[in-house]
């Protein structure tokens, strides 16, 4: 899925600002806690409380009800301990995520958190806040500059994927093929860049 990818993408990138060494447990742990909070739960919470049903009738209550219990219990458990033991302060960032998860996926207070510039925030700059925090138990004026492009790359990206549905929906093909291609474009180069960073770091190539 585009959304995880890039969020993991942005958790990743985040890790990766840290300016001491990298602790890579704590790049597999964040990586984990984004795939199974938000890529797991959070599209399992969607499918139960958004009213467009993105997942249709794939699964049942009973199955998205376990996905959205599972991948929580996976992301909090490993977030759990490294709270605990290493980044106290990861700890609001898990608390927020938590709330938007809900709030979001489930259209709370007649879906107010259920737009674009909540779902920026939230799968957007928070994740590489966390990766940041997970790695520092720190932040810097930098990082949250950083995470201001990271959320307007993900309102772009939530932007153009409610035009493509909408767009499918009305079987409008030529506009659907191009919107596609847009977000294509964006979530690759995104999961590319990370994928990267990622590569240079642990290689410790330098320019």
């Amino acid at each position: 899925l585009p959304y995880t990818g890039m969020c993991i993408s942005f958790a990743i990138i985040g890790s990766l600002l840290s300016p001491s060494t990298i602790a890579w447990d704590r790049v597999l742990a964040i990586i984990i806690i984004y795939f199974t909070a938000l890529g797991i739960s959070a599209h399992a919470a969607d499918s139960m409380g958004s009213r467009t049903k993105p997942w249709g009738n794939r699964f049942s209550s009973v199955e998205l009800l376990i996905m959205v219990v599972g991948g929580l219990i996976v992301a909090y458990g490993i977030g759990t301990y490294y709270i605990v033991y290493f980044v106290p302060l990861l700890l609001p960032i898990a608390i927020l995520e938590g709330f938007f998860l809900f709030a979001y996926n489930y259209e709370l207070w007649n879906g107010f958190f259920h737009s674009n510039i909540w779902f920026a925030i939230s799968w957007g700059s928070m994740p590489l806040l966390a990766g940041y925090i997970m790695q520092t138990n720190s932040l810097s004026y930098i990082v949250v500059l950083i995470s201001v492009a990271t959320f307007l790359v993900s309102y772009i990206e939530i932007r153009l994927s409610r035009k493509y549905k909408e767009a499918k929906k009305n079987h409008e093909q030529r506009g659907t093929g191009n919107l596609a291609l847009k977000l294509k474009i964006l979530s690759i180069t995104t999961i590319l860049f990370s994928i990267m960073l990622l590569f240079f770091k642990a290689f410790q190539i330098t320019f």
